[in-house]
């Protein structure tokens, strides 16, 4: 019996054809070939509909090797409950989407939708410290407190990956290790049981390569450009100098996406990257949350409407937002929340919804350096 091809199995193919990439997939849509055309039309005929010279590098065996491989790996997937995610779907992360070298094809065991609200990359050296440890605790569980709808992406290496993927399972975030490697294993095989948390939690297992894929070094080089252009953000927490977090930083740079980085003291080795990275204005220094927030402009729940100012307020504060107003207005120089914080002892929570509101309410004016002063 001749088996009966699939989209899906088309679109697999078009992924393993050697050469193929996302500037040739987007320019099929815009030429109007569809992917089982692309599979068997003539060569020549493809460069020339395509007009890009490079298409003929691409062989006719490889794309036929391809198709064959296609329908191994499509039984693979329904056999695993592996979820496709080609480039043109509209279900393709949307940020990934749009950085110029994305992958033609995700392989996803678990949640398929990966568009956080925000979306974080935690990032950096397998050999961590307790320093490091300790941000991602405080840093993921501060966040899931404003934002539980927060994505934590990384990697499932060694050290920071893993501190970043446990503190989002602790904050009951969802998170997303995006592997080196086929689906069909887990490297390091001591991150088993963290990758099956992971999928239990909701969260999802990401790799743009094929079953029986091996993890190869330079797997984990391209495997930084998904964990990149998949985030809003990415967060360098310790970095030597030369090592993949460094790579990750570099690749969220070069796509206009913000970097922050963790500052350390200079003698430090494990801190020596993410100064490097501050110092050489690849990243904005991490001070807080809160700056963070301000810096990138995060709404906060339920407070992201913006209301006309109501009369004759200012006479009528009390509580929290009594005392925090008072302060402002009998301080001469505008004032960080830091040192709001030490002046009124509200925690910090308190003080960014608080100032928000004041905000919002034409109570009090941010200035530049998240630094507030009264009306």
């Amino acid at each position: 019996m001749v088996r009966s091809d699939t989209e899906l199995t088309y679109k697999i193919a078009v992924a393993l054809t050697p050469g193929i990439n996302a500037e040739i997939v987007r320019r099929l849509e815009e030429c109007g070939i569809g992917l089982k055309e692309f599979l068997e039309m003539p060569m020549k005929r493809l460069s020339a509909a395509l007009g890009l010279g490079h298409v003929v590098c691409l062989q006719d065996l490889d794309r036929q090797e391809a198709l064959f491989r296609a329908r191994q790996e499509e039984e693979f997937m329904n056999r695993h409950s592996i979820h496709p995610l080609f480039l043109l779907d509209a279900d393709y992360p949307v940020r990934l989407s749009e950085i110029p070298d994305a992958p033609v094809m995700l392989f996803v065991l678990g949640s398929t939708q990966l568009d956080g609200s925000p979306s974080l990359a935690v990032v950096g050296t397998r050999r961590s410290t307790s320093y490091g440890h300790s941000f991602c605790e405080k840093f993921i569980t501060d966040l899931a407190a404003y934002y539980p709808q927060a994505a934590i992406i990384s990697g499932l290496a060694y050290g920071i990956d893993a501190a970043g993927h446990n503190a989002a399972l602790d904050s009951g975030l969802p998170t997303f290790a995006v592997l080196a490697h086929g689906l069909d294993t887990i490297y390091p095989a001591q991150h088993r049981d963290l990758a099956r948390r992971i999928l239990a939690s909701g969260g999802s297992l990401i790799s743009e390569y094929p079953s029986g894929t091996r993890p190869y070094r330079n797997h984990f080089l391209q495997r930084n450009r998904i964990v990149a252009g998949m985030s809003e953000v990415t967060v360098v927490v310790e970095s030597e100098v030369k090592g993949g977090a460094m790579s990750t930083a570099n690749l969220a740079f070069s796509y206009n996406r913000e970097v922050y980085a963790v500052p350390g003291r200079y003698t430090d080795l494990a801190s020596s990257g993410t100064n490097m990275l501050i110092s050489r204005g690849k990243a904005r220094i991490f001070t807080s949350l809160a700056d963070m927030m301000s810096e990138m402009r995060w709404p906060l729940p339920g407070l992201n409407k913006v209301t006309p100012p109501r009369k004759n307020l200012f006479s009528d504060l009390e509580g929290d937002a009594g005392r925090i107003y008072e302060l402002l207005r009998k301080t001469a120089a505008p004032l960080t929340i830091d040192q709001i914080h030490v002046a009124t002892g509200l925690p910090v929570s308190t003080l960014i919804s608080t100032l928000t509101e004041l905000e919002f309410e034409g109570v009090v004016v941010k200035l530049p350096g998240a630094r507030y002063e009264a009306q």
